[in-house]
């Protein structure tokens, strides 16, 4: 049974099979997959039966309520998606390089912890390599490990998360800043020169989801200095969106210390005089260990790495 798994898998699957699998995964129907695919239905059963055969295992059972994925199903068509990615990610190299263009990159970024990192090193890689394509795509580490898991994104910038028990990750320490308190200009605490953590207490708050990696510490950290956190909030991860409504409120936000002190700004933050404990690991960048980096990804990883030295530069 290896054996002849091994021989089908190395030998007769082809990317035609993998997209069977993927869109009978998604209509869950071979009527809709034979509609969406322009093969009639005979011929969608036909080749289904064929892998099926050909692997030695069930893929689908059919109920009345459609076509549910085996166990079977499940693991190979999960590798299907994966497979299906990576040579859509070789033909844009291919389409790139034909081009004249270099390459292209899909960064993940978790925006309240990297933004300017991130923004000067982007800035890095056009200098040295113009035709080096960027795709930027936001959102917590909740939503973007697991696309670094499956080939959707190339790396992922921000703070790093807690090491990871199961190896699937490479990281690299990039910078490691304080989180600050921060306010807008008209905001009655902002220009104190001495706070006591019971001045927090009336004002309300731009706080970082739940299920975030910055919420629980943050949490215990207010708490600690009995500043409980009240019903008065708004969460979002969006730097822009935090740096607007602070400028029009009374609210207090976390921010990475060298986003706080963005001088292209046109209206300043404050940070707070209050000093926050060490809660998150450093900035750094992730990217999966069992995928190898394209050049696009390597130069942007040491674009990043430049970009670090400098920005801990102007600190120091």
């Amino acid at each position: 049974m290896s054996t002849e798994l091994d021989w089908y898998l190395q030998v007769n699957l082809k990317a035609r099979h993998l997209r069977l699998l993927v869109t009978i995964d998604t209509y869950r129907n071979l009527s809709q997959v034979a509609e969406v695919t322009h093969v009639t239905l005979p011929a969608v059963s036909k080749s289904l039966a064929e892998l099926e055969h050909g692997l030695g295992v069930a893929l689908f059972t059919r109920t009345g309520k459609g076509l549910v994925p085996t166990p079977h199903g499940e693991c190979l068509t999960r590798h299907a998606r994966s497979m299906l990615h990576v040579l859509h990610q070789a033909r844009d190299e291919l389409q790139a390089l034909s081009a004249g263009t270099e390459g292209k990159v899909e960064i993940g970024v978790l925006p309240v912890s990297a933004s300017i990192l991130l923004t000067h090193a982007l800035n890095l890689l056009k200098q040295r390599s113009p035709g080096t394509n960027v795709k930027i795509v936001e959102g917590s580490a909740a939503s973007l490990l697991p696309d670094l898991w499956q080939g959707h994104l190339d790396l992922v910038v921000g703070r790093l998360p807690p090491p990871d028990a199961l190896g699937s990750f490479e990281e690299k320490e990039l910078l490691d800043e304080p989180i600050v308190l921060v306010t807008g200009g008209q905001h009655p605490l902002a220009l104190r020169k001495t706070l006591q953590w019971a001045d927090l207490l009336p004002y309300p708050w731009i706080l970082p989801p739940i299920g975030s990696i910055l919420r629980e510490p943050l949490e215990r950290a207010l708490e600690s200095h009995d500043v409980p956190l009240t019903n008065n909030y708004i969460e979002t991860v969006s730097l822009h969106v935090i740096r607007a409504h602070l400028q029009v409120s009374d609210c207090i936000a976390v921010m990475a210390d060298t986003s706080a002190r963005d001088t292209r700004l046109p209206q300043p933050l404050y940070t707070l005089p209050l000093s926050l404990p060490r809660l998150l690991r450093p900035a750094g960048v992730l990217w999966n260990r069992v995928r190898t980096l394209t050049p696009s990804a390597q130069l942007m990883i040491s674009c990043l790495e430049e970009t670090a030295r400098c920005l801990a530069e102007e600190v120091q």
